[in-house]
């Protein structure tokens, strides 16, 4: 199985959208690939072309639904609650219909449904996740977590820390931006997710929330 871990970006960010692309083994998630600047389209050609060698999952880090009355889902409250416990700051779990979040989780929402409807002989699984509070969840170090976004050295701690939990082959030469290190983390929870390992998990309830969140 195939596992892509992706970072949406805003609106008029679409540089910052990084996918990371990883292959599962046993106890292992091998590195093959990183692609920057991705748009939807690559997204999709990229998911297509491993779903010609059996199942992907895409791990998305977006909202990939919204709540029936606006403002945060049970699910945002949940998760919320758990980050603040481990020493995240509340704020790093927002609505989908915060102003800053409401591109995002439109863009979240079209994804996910375009993977859905790619065809192949593998199948797609979509989870959404939320890296920073996979890891901070998995026992990450809480400051690198909250300061990744910013820090460089944070992103080689995290990026240490993902390669000793089954994170193989990420080239160490390479000057990450925060937005490649979250797809990373991305790919990692949702790897946890398809082995029942996620450390917070929010399951489905279609048709308003198609996706499992899972952390």
């Amino acid at each position: 199985m195939h596992v892509i871990g992706v970072d949406l970006s805003g609106p008029g960010n679409p540089e910052n959208t990084s996918v990371g692309v990883f292959r599962a083994g046993k106890n292992v998630l091998d590195y093959l690939t990183l692609i920057v600047s991705a748009t939807d389209q690559v997204l999709y050609e990229e998911t297509r072309t491993r779903l010609s060698a059996g199942d992907v999952c895409v791990g998305l880090d977006a909202p990939l639904s919204y709540g029936s009355s606006g403002g945060q889902r049970e699910s945002d409250a949940s998760l919320r609650r758990r980050i603040v416990e481990v020493g995240l700051r509340p704020g790093s779990v927002m609505a989908p219909t915060a102003p800053r979040m409401a591109y995002l989780t439109l863009r979240g929402v079209a994804v996910a449904r375009g993977l859905h409807l790619l065809g192949g002989p593998g199948r797609v699984k979509v989870v959404e996740t939320h890296p920073g509070a996979a890891m901070a969840l998995g026992g990450a170090p809480v400051e690198a977590v909250r300061g990744f976004r910013d820090d460089l050295r944070a992103r080689e701690t995290l990026l240490q820390w993902l390669t000793d939990r089954g994170v193989r082959g990420i080239p160490n030469h390479v000057t990450y931006s925060d937005h490649s290190v979250a797809a990373f983390a991305a790919a990692w929870a949702a790897w946890r997710w398809t082995r029942g390992e996620s450390a917070w998990r929010w399951e489905a309830a279609p048709p308003h929330h198609p996706f499992e969140f899972a952390c």
